[in-house]
């Protein structure tokens, strides 16, 4: 199997945002190292943390200029040292460095084969957003039937799953997206869409008072104090996942005297680094709704690289529904 010296790819240049990502056409292919595998893309996945990234807002994040991306699948082309599966030819999709590129690396012990019968575009998501949506929804929310689910940014990749998930499992579901997204989420099953307005009042309205049982807050901003408000006094859950709108802040006399509700933290790279077992279990819960035809394969609005600083753009103006791809 040949693999080429250098190969195009989205370089960011600065921390201004994605108007400052560049295409260039003569990177070096990666070489693999120990543990590591070499795929050819196939597909790149397009998330928030992308916008964030270009913008030096997540934390930890990569320094310009550096290669773009973190999530791909694509077919395994070498291997490393002291890899003994996945072999070259299998079908994977993971997370790196460097995904919006023709060739990325990815950690062997983290490449999870594409489902039998799914494209690589369509795997996007099973190890960022499908994940994501679980965790937040089970072992952190601990959603049962019976119960409120407020999901923000339902439109979007995490919040779909979510949605179908919470529905999955018994809950009434209340999204929030924007008024040209609603028929998207309520075909999803969806039992209110908001769009807008006091949510806090809206909620409350809905549930006659008592609140919602679990938040999924990706909102932040001004909006993180609604989602304070909207949940249940007392056993309500705000399960923050995201910072899209900004940060926010709460005291502790708030929490005493305001809003008496469980606050709970999740990114999943440290549910992954801190808590293995949980993330296992998370997993094998999702193999379990795909093989139960739960979960569909994804279908993803694709575009080619050399597009990907619109499409990012797009995104962070709140502009896209669902799953985004880049082409190599």
């Amino acid at each position: 199997m040949s693999i080429p010296v250098t190969m195009r790819a989205l370089r960011q240049t600065s921390l201004n945002g994605p108007q400052d990502m560049r295409l260039v056409t003569d990177v070096p292919v990666p070489s693999p190292g120990r543990g590591e595998v070499l795929i050819r893309v196939g597909a790149a996945g397009v998330n928030f943390a992308d916008v964030s990234r270009a913008h030096g807002t997540f934390a930890g994040g990569p320094r310009p200029p550096y290669l773009a991306g973190f999530e791909a699948a694509g077919e395994v082309v070498a291997l490393g040292e002291a890899v003994t599966g996945p072999q070259p030819g299998a079908r994977v999709v993971g997370v790196g460095a460097g995904a919006f590129a023709e060739y990325m690396v990815l950690p062997a012990a983290g490449a999870m084969p594409v489902p039998a019968g799914w494209t690589e575009r369509q795997a996007l998501g099973l190890v960022v957003n499908w994940p994501t949506a679980l965790a937040a929804l089970r072992p952190l929310g601990g959603v049962t039937a019976g119960q409120t689910v407020l999901i923000h940014a339902a439109a979007g990749a995490t919040g779909q799953a979510a949605v179908t998930m919470a529905k999955h499992y018994g809950a009434t579901v209340i999204a929030v997206a924007s008024p040209n997204k609603h028929d998207t989420v309520l075909a999803l099953g969806a039992d209110h869409v908001l769009g807008g307005g006091d949510i806090a009042a809206e909620v409350l309205r809905l549930t006659g008072g008592t609140g919602a049982d679990v938040v999924l807050e990706s909102a932040g901003g001004t909006t993180f104090g609604a989602s304070l408000a909207a949940a249940r006094r007392v056993t309500g859950r705000v399960v923050v996942l995201g910072v899209a709108g900004g940060e926010a802040s709460i005291t502790n006399w708030e929490l005493v005297y305001e809003h008496q509700v469980h606050i709970i933290g999740f990114n999943l790279g440290v549910l992954i680094q801190a808590a293995p077992q949980v993330f296992g279990e998370v997993m094998g819960e999702l193999s379990a709704l795909i093989t139960a035809g739960v979960l569909a394969p994804g279908r993803p609005t694709a575009y080619d690289l050399a597009d990907g600083p619109k499409t990012l753009a797009e995104l962070e103006a709140r502009a896209t529904i669902g799953k985004l791809a880049l082409l190599p």
